[in-house]
């Protein structure tokens, strides 16, 4: 997890927490939003990764635009909880290319397209 953290901290010029709370968020949507299988053998081969989710969905109970829109499904939904999180909505697509990057790293680019093409619109950030 420290690796991806850095990767995504230098890739945005956020501080490591911001991206380790990005990173929870990107997860955490992705764990709720795909099939177990591929998203689980992530998190497996990612230690901490629980524990990012857990700890941003903790951060996100406190409201604010991102407790609102948080509230809303799908990509609009993850736009606005990492929004709130410190991340720019010119920031997002770097965000996903490092965390898939690293994902398809981890598992294969199979397993990666089988999670990218279970969330509609998420190709986009790939």
């Amino acid at each position: 997890m420290d690796e991806l953290v850095a990767r995504v901290s230098a890739a945005l010029g956020v501080d490591a927490q911001v991206a380790r709370t990005a990173i929870g968020i990107v997860l955490g949507f992705l764990q709720k939003e795909s099939p177990d299988g591929a998203v689980a053998e992530l998190l497996d081969k990612l230690p901490g990764a629980r524990e990012a989710i857990e700890s941003a969905e903790s951060a996100g109970r406190g409201g604010g635009l991102g407790g609102l829109m948080g509230g809303m499904g799908g990509l609009m939904g993850l736009g606005a909880k990492l929004n709130s999180a410190g991340i720019g909505m010119n920031q997002i697509q770097a965000l996903g290319h490092e965390i898939f990057g690293y994902a398809e790293a981890e598992i294969g680019p199979e397993k990666l397209r089988e999670i990218v093409d279970s969330v509609p619109g998420l190709a986009q950030f790939v």
